[in-house]
């Protein structure tokens, strides 16, 4: 439901996270992403994001299979 192509560019680059996929779940929601950040780390609907160059130093990282560990705020810094 969600648009991916989008104007503000917050989605050119992203990092699925496998949050209720497998096998989904109705109700529980789904497509839960990292994604670039809006100015001024304004929050989302749902999903984590971080600065641009924070997500590309993350995706320029990982592997297959590799997990991803949500901490609180400022902890990928």
């Amino acid at each position: 439901a969600e648009r991916l192509q989008r104007p503000d560019r917050l989605y050119d680059l992203v990092i699925e996270l496998g949050y209720n996929d497998s096998p989904p779940r109705p109700g529980a929601g789904s497509a839960i992403f990292m994604h670039v950040a809006r100015p001024g780390l304004r929050p989302t609907a749902g999903c984590i994001a971080v600065p641009l160059q924070v997500l590309r130093r993350i995706a320029a990282r990982m592997r297959a299979g590799d997990l991803v560990l949500v901490q609180g705020r400022g902890s990928l810094y």
